[in-house]
């Protein structure tokens, strides 16, 4: 047998081993199907702690992205605004998604603010104290046109792990899929109209803090990370 023709069986047996070594190695189970429904009108609270929804206020909650491209990637979808007895208000979002591989995944404040013309003025990594535990976050200063001062806190998931970085995720996505598993996620983002970026990232960590202590042990894992 000619040595190109043996090159020739042995690259192609190679690849033969490479494509069934990635089928064998691709993750094709749900994790969510393996959990509890997760039915985020049911299990965020309309009132909890000092705060209280307002439900004729819903529509000032920023959709970075239009219906049509939510209902692509999301699963689940919700927005609503709280008000304290001091009149501060809380927009809350949170938007769900079965299928958090790199094909369909949640869209970020800071490429979605721009989208509708908002300016980014500030992004950093922080950690929000609960009375279960400490949560990653972001923390973004935003506005528009210097007018509506927006500041924004909010994290994502993969599964049961909360993420701040793209390395985090892949981690989080190897760890799943290891186990041949495509996790699940979310991203949950909190957010104020107000001048004072300290004052509101203070009061946005109360308004997470609380409604942290009324979910449930399993709903506080799932959506905040937390240990259960």
């Amino acid at each position: 047998m000619k040595p190109t023709m043996i090159a020739s069986l042995i690259l192609g047996s190679l690849m033969a081993m490479s494509a069934a070594a990635t089928k064998l190695i691709t993750p094709t189970n749900y994790l969510w199907q393996s959990l509890p429904a997760l039915e985020l009108a049911q299990i965020i609270p309309s009132q909890f702690g000092e705060w209280t929804e307002e439900k004729n206020l819903s529509s000032a909650v920023i959709n970075p992205q239009t219906e049509a491209s939510l209902q692509k990637i999301y699963t689940q979808t919700l927005s609503r605004t709280y008000v304290n007895q001091a009149g501060e208000r809380i927009m809350l979002s949170i938007a769900y998604g079965k299928d958090q591989s790199d094909a369909v995944q949640v869209h970020y404040p800071e490429v979605c603010y721009p989208a509708q013309g908002f300016q980014v003025t500030s992004n950093r990594l922080g950690v929000l104290a609960t009375a279960s535990g400490s949560i990653p976050v972001k923390r973004l200063e935003t506005n528009l046109s210097n007018q509506r001062y927006e500041p924004v806190t909010y994290w994502t998931t993969v599964g049961d792990a909360v993420i701040t970085d793209k390395t985090s995720k892949k981690i989080a996505e190897m760890r799943y899929g290891m186990k041949g598993l495509i996790p699940d996620g979310l991203l949950f983002r909190v957010s104020s109209i107000d001048t004072d970026s300290t004052h509101a990232f203070k009061t946005q960590e109360s308004f997470v803090s609380m409604l942290s202590t009324a979910l449930a042990s399993d709903s506080k894992h799932r959506i905040m990370g937390l240990a259960q």
